[in-house]
């Protein structure tokens, strides 16, 4: 195995820094699966995560959608010198979750690029963030619609 195959993934660090970072999402088993430049995917268990009626609570559909406005900034532009912060998020209830869940979203490069200049140029910029919450079956069980801002530390 060369040493770069033995380097842990962003996933795999975002999911090292989670407990610390957003307790209650470790708590409640929240993981980044996949995270790269302008795209992640998370995943949450149904298992201690269930309401009064044996379906997925909705703050955990609302917290595995809204974690990717972080990892996605994170994955994508100068960590040491821009944070993300979420400044609005609404989310959409299709139908209840019985099963672990996976939200993902994506920026496109056309949106980086201008987040990316306005960050430099105003040490802040606003981007939104859509996303989807499949269940097993690959079923849509919401959606999210996030304003999301990449802010320059020290702002």
């Amino acid at each position: 195995m060369s040493q770069e195959d033995s380097q842990p993934s962003f996933a795999e660090m975002i999911n090292a820094a989670l407990e610390h970072t957003i307790p209650v999402a470790h708590k409640m088993g929240v993981t980044a699966l996949e995270a790269r430049p302008g795209y992640a995917r998370t995943r949450v268990p149904i298992e201690g995560n269930g309401n009064h009626f044996g379906v997925m609570y909705a703050g955990v559909l609302f917290t595995v959608a809204e974690v990717l406005g972080g990892i996605i900034p994170m994955a994508t532009f100068d960590n040491s010198r821009f944070y993300p912060l979420v400044k609005d998020l609404q989310i959409t209830f299709k139908r209840a979750a019985k099963t672990d869940v996976e939200a993902e979203a994506k920026l496109d490069e056309e949106s980086i690029a201008r987040i990316a200049s306005a960050a430099d140029a105003n040490g802040k910029a606003d981007f939104t963030l859509d996303a989807a919450i499949t269940d097993a079956a690959g079923e849509v069980v919401a959606t999210t619609h996030g304003i999301y801002q990449l802010r320059a530390h020290g702002r």
